[in-house]
């Protein structure tokens, strides 16, 4: 007759427990082999050893403190800015990806224009009427302009009739390109506008 499953699966669990406390333990674990009263063996209570031996007396030494002498270096360098042309500053330009901005002052029989420099750019400006017109449209006459020296270019445009709508159209043809193709401003336009 063989053994039933449940004392088999008993004996393979019981067999490794009892085994470890005899293998960790050896033979003290049936109080064989254990140590003797008054012999040289470890004992569950440790015998007192030789107190500190002290080199030197005295008291802490304090933490040190941080002093500081003479003046702090400042926290950050004297900063000098580069000169700068105040013409350049004096008006607040809003650039448009597209449009340059223009600022068109009404004169007697005509505009004083001004707008901001693009890069080394030359310039032509006219003054198109704005009334309707059927057929064909009149060619415009165009005044060339150099490209200024300061920040800021500059055009008078005269001979125009007053009362009459006018827009002023500005060109600037050599304003060049970004490093990624896509060109600078180069033309511009005003508002309806009125000579004096």
């Amino acid at each position: 007759m063989s053994a039933e499953p449940g004392s088999m699966r008993l004996r393979t669990i019981l067999l490794p427990l009892l085994a470890v406390p005899l293998a960790v333990g050896g033979c003290s674990v049936f109080g064989m082999g254990g140590s003797k009263p008054g012999s040289s063996e470890a004992s569950a209570t440790p015998a007192p050893g030789a107190p500190w031996q002290v080199v030197v007396t005295g008291s802490a030494t304090p933490s040190p403190v941080v002093t500081f002498s003479g003046s702090r270096a400042p926290a950050l360098p004297p900063v000098s800015f580069l000169p700068y042309d105040t013409e350049c500053t004096a008006l607040s330009w809003t650039v448009d990806p597209v449009l340059i901005p223009l600022t068109v002052v009404p004169v007697a029989g005509g505009f004083k224009v001004t707008w901001p420099r693009q890069y080394d750019s030359d310039y032509r400006i006219t003054a198109v009427k704005q009334p309707l017109i059927s057929g064909s449209q009149p060619n415009y006459t165009w005044q060339n302009i150099p490209a200024p020296a300061g920040c800021i270019g500059t055009a008078t445009i005269t001979g125009l009739k007053k009362g009459v709508p006018y827009v002023i159209w500005l060109d600037a043809p050599n304003t060049g390109y970004e490093p990624d193709g896509t060109r600078h401003p180069y033309s511009g336009r005003s508002g309806v506008v009125y000579p004096l």
